[in-house]
């Protein structure tokens, strides 16, 4: 059995479908934070079968939630305050998306303009529609499989 140690202070993000933890661990850039980062994949789930699980010791106002609620809204995030769970936080879509994902539209003044964010807008929360800010180009990407 693996055992990874106790938070004292952080977030837990749990329940992420297998193979995805790497995906949020680059969307979210937790390279670029100084804290600790464990990352479990492929964990036994009665639940699932298999998932990940990332463990972030770090506080949980430098987690852009909308992000993660993107790559999959089902995804439990637990934030941690001396040592026991303080909250369960409920994802959901978020209304927009900000340099995750790209616009393939060639003629999308993003691929013009080097600097400019690439924003995303969800036009159809029923059916995760998201659309370019710019140019109104849908994504045709699927972030959550």
């Amino acid at each position: 059995m693996l055992n990874v140690g106790a938070l004292e202070t952080g977030f837990v993000m749990d329940h992420i479908k297998a193979g995805k933890a790497m995906t949020i661990y680059r969307d979210l850039k937790l390279d670029q934070l100084d804290c600790t980062v464990a990352i479990i994949k492929n964990a036994r789930s009665n639940k699932m079968g298999k998932k990940d699980i990332i463990k972030v010791e770090c506080p949980i106002d430098q987690l852009d939630l909308g992000i993660v609620g993107f790559i999959d809204p089902n995804i439990t995030v637990n934030v941690i305050e001396n040592g026991v769970i303080v909250e369960k936080k409920k994802l959901s879509l978020p209304h927009e998306i900000r340099n995750v994902i790209q616009c393939k539209n060639p003629r999308c003044i993003t691929s013009i303009e080097q600097g400019l964010d690439q924003v995303f807008v969800l036009t159809d929360k029923q059916k995760a529609i998201y659309r370019c800010k710019y140019c109104e180009e849908k994504y045709h990407g699927h972030r959550n499989r």
